[in-house]
């Protein structure tokens, strides 16, 4: 398990490699951002804009969101700085909800005045494929975050609106399996955030074609003929989830900073939406050796946030942990006692770079 030698980021994470200095991906296209023109590309932005802007009061463009700091972002790129009269496109999952991000979803609609199109999903259906992917991939949330990659492009399609907005191409802008920068968001699904697997592989558990429809991406052929065009705007603006905090908090935003202090994350203002889903990201850490803090670390470290020793505390102290009310919320949502919850994550733990000393698994490089 190597780390880079910039960011920290090892390179257990899929997709991330690091270069003859050590140096992974991430950190390279960071720095090659000084020799962008985003003025240049802003313009580009724009013209995409006038391309598809409607003069009829309908919607011309769709922006995918959760509600969070980089929705707001999102809208607010769209709407008040090129105009468009955004249609916002968003799955709710069955997790509670903090107070925090209840409003912050109904506060985009409000603060930038657009409308919703959200899928509340089965919470019956989803809890049954939460249970399955939990405890044979280890990666609870599959059916989530499938659905998330998938109804905005249906929802294109099926209104008839070309343009769909995403955020950033995280491949690219923190290392992964594909390895191109561009403006065009239509291999997203292809990065390997969710992982692709074999319809059968449910049948055969008991969903059913019909239960599993809203989950299947759309084919090349129907993307095609809808002629859409999905984009990434942190080709056209240099991507930064704090800059993006900050100018979210002027359109009402709120973080998690008067509610909840989550044991595993050095930050309070992403992700502060649903409690249970977080028990997704702290598995990274039993499978790949890291988890949430180390993605922050990264972060700040490239854009000049904190520094590499403030990092490595940063990470010793929170990178483990995993917080006490996402595991209850997660337990209550699945129905698992914490006995049966530790039993299946056990069966993850990356034996490469973990040992297990009287029952308790320890990183190899930590002792």
């Amino acid at each position: 398990m190597r780390h880079c030698n910039n960011c920290l980021m090892p390179d257990t994470k899929p997709g991330l490699v690091l270069d003859g200095r050590g140096i992974c991906q991430a950190c390279r296209h960071y720095e090659q951002r000084k020799n962008v023109n985003y003025q240049s590309r802003f313009e580009e932005l724009k013209k995409l804009a006038d391309k598809y802007r409607k003069n009829d009061g309908s919607y011309d463009c769709i922006v995918a969101i959760s509600g969070g700091k980089d929705s707001h972002f999102q809208v607010y790129v769209m709407k008040v700085l090129l105009g468009m009269n955004p249609l916002l496109v968003s799955v709710r999952d069955p997790f509670s909800k903090t107070k925090a991000g209840e409003h912050n979803f109904q506060n985009i609609a409000d603060a930038f005045g657009c409308d919703i199109i959200a899928l509340h999903q089965n919470p019956a259906l989803v809890r049954k494929m939460v249970r399955i992917a939990f405890e044979e991939m280890g990666s609870p949330t599959w059916p989530i975050d499938r659905a998330i990659y998938t109804f905005p492009v249906k929802m294109a399609i099926r209104w008839k609106i070309p343009l769909v907005v995403y955020g950033e191409n995280v491949s690219w802008e923190y290392g992964g399996v594909l390895q191109k920068e561009t403006w065009s968001a239509r291999d997203q699904i292809k990065n390997d955030v969710v992982k692709s697997i074999d319809w059968d592989f449910w049948f055969k558990r008991g969903i059913s074609e019909i239960e599993i429809g809203m989950l299947r991406n759309p084919t090349d052929e129907e993307i095609d003929a809808a002629g859409l065009e999905p984009i990434y705007l942190s080709y056209f603006i240099p991507w930064d989830g704090y800059r993006n905090f900050q100018i979210a908090k002027q359109y009402g935003f709120r973080d998690l900073s008067h509610e909840w202090q989550r044991e595993g994350f050095i930050e309070d203002y992403d992700q502060v939406d649903s409690i249970a889903y977080l028990v997704h990201p702290w598995l990274k850490y039993p499978k790949f050796g890291f988890a949430r803090a180390t993605d922050v670390v990264g972060y700040w470290i490239r854009s000049g946030r904190i520094t590499k020793e403030e990092g490595v505390r940063l990470i010793r102290e929170h990178d483990h942990k995993l917080d006490q009310r996402a595991l209850d919320d997660f337990l209550h949502f699945t129905g698992y006692t914490d006995h049966e919850f530790w039993e299946i994550v056990d069966k993850f733990y990356n034996r490469d770079i973990f040992e297990k000393n009287d029952g308790i698994w320890t990183l190899k490089e930590s002792r």
